[in-house]
C-alpha cells in the first residue's frame, strides 16, 4: 500500500451543494432562499452586534474620557509599619521574603515602600522602589535602602 492508495471510508464524504443551477438541480430559481424578505436578498441579514432593534450595547456603553497608558508601571505599595509588623531586626526585606510573610502574591512583583507608620527595626530593604519619608525612616533606625540600579 502506497500514499496514493489511501482513499476516504465509503459514504464519508458528500458533494457539496450547487445552488441556483436550474430547475432540475432541485435548488434552482431562489436557490433554497425563500421567495422574499431580507434573507433572500445578496448581503441580507442583520449586522454583527444587532439586537433586534434595541439599542446595542456598544451604543449603550458611555464613552469614557481620557485614556489608558500602555507604558504605565504599577507598584505594590507596602508601607513601612507592615514591615516592622511582619520583619525582624536585622531581616534583609525583598520580594522573595515579601512573598513569604504573606505580604505579596508574587516574589516577582514591582514593589514600593511607602513611609506610612513608624519602623524601630534595622531592616535592609532590597525592592524597586522606596519613597524618600520611608526612607529616611529606615536609615534613621539603623537600616539601610538598596535600591536597584
Amino acid at each position: 500500500m502506497e500514499l496514493k492508495d489511501l482513499r476516504p471510508a465509503e459514504g464519508s464524504t458528500k458533494n457539496r451543494k450547487r445552488v441556483g443551477r436550474g430547475p432540475a438541480s432541485g435548488t434552482g430559481k431562489t436557490a433554497g432562499r425563500g421567495m422574499n424578505g431580507q434573507k433572500s436578498r445578496a448581503g441580507g441579514g442583520k449586522g454583527a452586534g444587532f439586537e433586534g432593534g434595541q439599542t446595542p450595547l456598544a451604543r449603550r456603553l458611555p464613552k469614557l474620557p481620557g485614556f489608558r497608558n500602555i507604558n504605565r508601571v504599577e507598584y505594590l505599595p507596602v508601607n513601612v509599619s507592615r514591615l516592622e509588623a511582619k520583619f525582624e531586626a536585622g531581616d534583609v526585606v525583598d520580594g522573595e521574603s515579601l512573598k513569604a510573610k504573606g505580604i505579596i502574591k508574587h516574589a516577582d512583583a514591582l514593589v514600593k515602600v511607602l513611609g506610612d507608620g513608624e519602623i524601630t527595626k534595622a531592616l535592609t530593604v532590597r525592592v524597586d522602589k522606596v519613597s524618600a519619608s520611608a526612607k529616611a525612616k529606615i536609615e534613621a533606625a539603623g537600616g539601610k535602602v538598596e535600591e536597584p540600579c
